[in-house]
């Protein structure tokens, strides 16, 4: 019986999330609907592109930031060692939830390494209202180098290995920093 519960709790979660995901990107004047993008050639699959929902700072704020946080714990604390949560659908904390320990260390370098991407699409703002510099090549050098750092901290996470998480998350810091040095000064995004 309370396993039913927990997945319905977790069902409802979820619509939820999808509700105020409507709701958030309705509020802000987005779209939600997709637009068709032209298929590569033979792939007979039409991407779907969708809007910006947050600004970069969001963005960071939501994803980048705890997702950091994760394999910069794993530098001190062996997610091995971390206690499951005792309700671990409703964990916080990712390294005690039902994808905890070294998985959580994973996941959390995989979302890294995909919000590269969320990082390129057009129309996202900064926090200041100004156009993210897509078309800075500095700037697709710093997506580029956080990817890499994603990948890199992913690898370390498979290892088990805290010595290789140390090393991955030093690459995940000077990726961060040489784009913050440049892009989260006064003048954001110029």
């Amino acid at each position: 019986m309370g396993t039913m519960r927990i997945c319905r709790a977790g069902f409802g979660l979820s619509v939820l999330i999808g509700l105020c995901t409507f709701s958030v990107q309705s509020s802000n004047g987005q779209s939600p609907t997709p637009s068709a993008a032209p298929a590569s050639k033979g792939a007979g699959v039409v991407a779907a592109v969708l809007p910006a929902s947050a600004n970069l700072s969001q963005l960071m704020r939501g994803i980048l930031f705890p997702n950091s946080n994760v394999i910069f714990a794993a530098q001190s604390d062996n997610p091995a060692d971390v206690k499951p949560d005792p309700r671990p659908s409703t964990a916080t904390n990712p390294l005690a939830g039902p994808f905890g320990k070294w998985e959580a260390v994973e996941n959390s370098a995989l979302a890294i390494a995909e919000s590269a991407n969320l990082l390129t699409i057009s129309g996202r703002k900064c926090s200041n209202g100004r156009d993210v510099p897509l078309k800075n090549a500095d700037w697709t050098k710093f997506v580029q180098e956080l990817r890499a750092a994603g990948l890199t901290a992913y690898k370390a996470a498979q290892s088990k290995n805290q010595d290789n998480i140390v090393t991955a998350a030093d690459a995940l810091t000077m990726s961060c920093s040489n784009c913050h040095d440049k892009y989260r000064a006064a003048d954001r995004c110029k």
